[in-house]
């Protein structure tokens, strides 16, 4: 056999393998592309909705988080309990508080089954008055990143078949490269821009929609689906850590032990204002409490945690503070200066995901990425049913 016709058959191969492994995955990439499209934006627009409850007027202190806390319980009632809040260091802003509880039912096979509730509770910190409260669980943007996430599965069942479709589409993307690079140069001035004629069927220009585009946009999808598989599977996340880190020695993630005392009433007050203290800079920092029961997928613990984000509208610079539940003293302190890059890494994971790394510009980037990632099945499958059709043809039945 001759180098040609090795050639040949080798790339006859390659896009057979395109072909069955498009056909595989087609309508979950198709699905996850456009979602993440939609929700590139969504901080801004969710702010922008919500303008009218995300700021109050400053006047003077605000009131003690721990009596803050148990207002704002006191109004939304026990059968609603409060997870998490979110403070903020602009005195303009309002403080959420989140009331989170997970169904535990295992016959659970959809995302809105295996969520009783999941609500933000805008809160005045000065006045204590409540301003309004969100079903974040049939938000619009939130529908559509669990969408992203597990096709409104239970993440059981639906973070594994995102996962594997998106593997799938990072494989796709490598091969339709080699499908798509030119033999020669009069090839070459063909497959980098679009020339459009008139006459020109539909065809050619849905072939070209899919090469081209795909061919423009092949690194930045690679990028965003990587960032997208470290969620889906953890030896990706430890795979990302450990060329990041250049170590197999895994972060510390250990949890501090709480001391006994008789009260605890004052130790989330003592913790925010630690925390304020360390990290005066700050736009948001959030404190949750200590629980003995495992929520799913929180473990238990007992210290009060607190995350504290650098930047607003970013992620990747996090510190992370643990203080003893009763007496409010800081046990273990987390610098993002400290980090090894592999845990820079993983923590900047989300940002890089939708661009928000390199701000809006970079999510301008991320929304027409994913929204040519989402025309990439559609082009495919047209371009498919083309060749099925020009053989029928070819070979009509006797």
């Amino acid at each position: 056999m001759d180098k040609k016709k090795k050639k040949y058959t080798l790339k006859k191969i390659i896009g057979k393998i395109h072909l069955y492994l498009g056909l595989l995955s087609g309508i979950v990439v198709f699905i996850i592309s456009l979602t993440g499209c939609i929700f590139v934006f969504s901080q801004e627009f969710t702010n922008a909705f919500r303008k009218d409850v995300l700021y109050v007027k400053p006047q003077g202190k605000t009131i003690p988080l721990s009596q803050l806390w148990e207002n704002t319980q006191q109004q939304i009632g026990k059968n609603t309990e409060l997870f998490w809040v979110n403070t903020s260091n602009n005195q303009k802003k309002s403080w959420v508080f989140y009331a989170y509880k997970p169904n535990n039912n295992p016959n659970a096979i959809t995302y809105f089954e295996s969520l009783d509730y999941y609500k933000s509770v805008y809160v005045n910190p000065y006045t204590g008055k409540i301003l309004r409260i969100y079903d974040e669980k049939m938000d619009f943007f939130n529908i559509v990143k669990m969408l992203h996430w597990s096709l409104l599965l239970k993440d059981d069942y639906g973070k594994p078949i995102v996962g594997y479709a998106t593997l799938i589409f990072v494989l796709m993307l490598f091969s339709g490269l080699i499908l798509w690079w030119p033999k020669n140069k009069a090839a070459r001035k063909q497959r980098f821009a679009f020339r459009w004629k008139n006459g020109i069927s539909w065809k050619r220009k849905n072939y070209d929609l899919h090469n081209i585009l795909g061919f423009y946009i092949g690194s930045v999808a690679v990028i965003i689906s990587l960032t997208g598989l470290v969620w889906a599977f953890t030896w990706m996340q430890s795979l990302v850590y450990i060329i990041g880190s250049l170590s197999l020695t895994p972060p510390d993630l250990s949890i501090a032990t709480s001391s006994r005392t008789e009260s605890r009433s004052l130790a989330m007050d003592k913790a925010l204002t630690i925390s304020k203290k360390l990290y005066p800079d700050a736009s948001t920092i959030t404190l949750t409490p200590p629980f003995t029961e495992p929520i799913p997928p929180f473990t238990k613990y007992a210290v009060i945690l607190v995350s504290v984000q650098q930047y607003d509208g970013l992620y990747y610079v996090h510190h992370h503070l643990q203080f003893d539940q009763y007496t409010g003293e800081l046990l273990k302190k987390e610098d993002y200066q400290n980090k090894n890059f592999g845990e820079k890494l993983i923590d900047a994971n989300y940002d890089i995901h939708v661009g928000a790394i390199l701000g809006i510009p970079g999510k301008i980037i991320a929304f027409i990425v994913s929204f040519i990632c989402a025309s990439l099945p559609l082009t495919g499958f047209l371009i498919w049913i083309g060749r099925i059709r020009r053989k029928k043809q070819f070979h009509p039945m006797k």
